[in-house]
């Protein structure tokens, strides 16, 4: 089985609003997985705020993007060949490799589960996924509102707001 995935790169670091002259679309030839290695075919990915200050030299939180290396984000796909114990064709995962279509990825770098609705996979990147947790959890766990309380969330669109993108075949 040959694959040849696509890739975006960061070729330049944007001053303002990004636009396609800082990406580059770059296919790769991907070996057969090595031992303890799976070869996934992303369905959905991430696209969240915090990529954007991740394009800067400094980054704001999070290590910047490499130049001329895929980018990478919160990811669903599934695993198109296995080498790895406890992982079968078919199994669907979740993965920080969102920038390309297909890619080998080290067993433990990935997480399998099963998913309630083979049709609603983008939910485990939001609702379900980083920023529904995160969301979540610092509501019920660390906010711990009581009965009567008013809650008022001011900026829930940098986790929340997060967009994605279906992965077409060409």
């Amino acid at each position: 089985m040959s694959i040849t995935p696509r890739q975006i790169h960061l070729v330049s670091r944007p001053d303002g609003m990004p636009n396609h002259d800082h990406f580059a679309t770059v296919e790769v030839e991907l070996p057969a997985p090595g031992d303890g290695q799976v070869l996934i075919k992303n369905h959905y990915m991430s696209v969240d705020p915090y990529m954007r200050g991740r394009m800067r030299a400094q980054g704001v939180y999070a290590e910047p993007y490499a130049l001329n290396q895929p980018m990478h984000g919160g990811a669903v796909g599934e695993v198109l060949k296995s080498n790895a114990e406890g992982f079968e064709v078919g199994d669907i995962v979740l993965n920080g490799a969102a920038w390309q279509d297909n890619f080998l990825a080290d067993a433990s770098t990935v997480n399998k589960f099963t998913p309630f609705d083979m049709d609603r996979l983008s939910l485990y990147l939001g609702t379900l996924g980083m920023p529904g947790m995160t969301a979540y959890v610092g509501l019920l766990r660390f906010g711990e509102p009581k009965p009567g309380e008013t809650v008022f969330v001011s900026a829930a669109s940098g986790a929340v707001g997060a967009k994605f993108v279906r992965l077409q075949k060409t």
